[in-house]
């Protein structure tokens, strides 16, 4: 009978260590990569989602979904089917999400410097080439949310470095915050110039604040089909207002916005508005 070296039965140890503690474990190859997939699980027919985005319900008891194969059952982790991802294993990993925290990964100087100005204390990592600050509390992870600086907490997993120095924080609103997107930057499209008609025909200013204030509305309460409703909005506002002079820079701002904050782009926009001025040959 073989034995594994005793780095390698090191590395279970470790795992068998995590489990205990509640936090799920799973072995690493080198360079920081998970083991692939079990033939039992090609293709997902486990019923595991394409790239493991959401969990399956895989009972698959080999490492073959990254961090989901990461686990707190000690009879898992010590089976036989796990037997060769130990040998092999390069190092030892966790599921933040699945332990009840969230990693900010910082990856560089400069990023550890930004913590320390923005951040609440909390327990810390030290790695290779930065730092790991640990949060209680779970969160939608996200890379690249700054420069140097990734959120490892759902559907992710952390190489596992060693205990911590500090408590273990609440997960604060200002980590929270880092993945939450701006809105893109508006980019309205120039109306053309009056076309023919000389002065405007609307009687008063406020027939067209009305309908710029009907578009954005119909654009907000739009529950399905919004790249139809922003060009069905946009060429109602042109078939009006655009032939007269009367639409400004501002307008146009006005609705662009409305479209981008229903999630449209401003490429998006930009080619509603040009379909609608070629609609009314504009």
């Amino acid at each position: 009978m073989t034995h594994p070296s005793p780095i390698r039965g090191e590395h279970l140890s470790t795992a068998l260590a995590l489990a205990a503690d509640g936090v799920p474990a799973l072995p690493l190859r080198a360079k920081k990569a998970t083991f692939g997939n079990c033939k039992a699980c090609e293709k997902n027919v486990c019923g595991g989602r394409p790239n493991m985005k959401t969990p399956g319900p895989c009972t698959c008891p080999l490492p073959c979904h990254g961090w989901a194969a990461a686990t707190t059952d000690p009879d898992v982790l010590t089976s036989r089917a796990w037997a060769r991802a130990w040998r092999e294993a390069a190092g030892v990993a966790y599921h933040p999400g699945g332990a009840g925290w969230t990693a900010v990964d910082l990856d560089n100087a400069a990023a550890i410097a930004w913590a320390r100005e923005a951040l609440p204390v909390t327990q810390i990592v030290r790695t290779t080439r930065g730092e790991h600050w640990l949060y209680q509390g779970v969160m939608p992870s996200s890379n690249g949310v700054r420069p140097g600086v990734d959120i490892k907490s759902a559907m992710q997993y952390v190489r596992w470095l060693g205990p911590g120095a500090g408590p273990l924080t609440a997960l604060p609103d200002v980590v929270r915050d880092l993945i939450v997107r701006q809105p893109a930057p508006v980019r309205p499209v120039a109306v053309p110039a009056p076309t023919g008609i000389g002065a405007c025909p609307h009687r008063t200013p406020a027939y067209l604040a009305r309908g710029i204030a009907m578009a954005e509305q119909r654009i907000t309460e739009a529950a399905s089909a919004v790249h139809a409703t922003v060009y069905g909005a946009f060429l109602a506002v042109l078939s009006t207002h655009g032939r007269c002079g009367c639409l400004t820079q501002a307008h146009t701002e006005r609705l662009f916005a409305a479209a981008q904050a229903k999630g449209e782009s401003p490429r998006h926009c930009a080619d509603a508005w040009a379909n609608a001025l070629t609609r009314l040959g504009m």
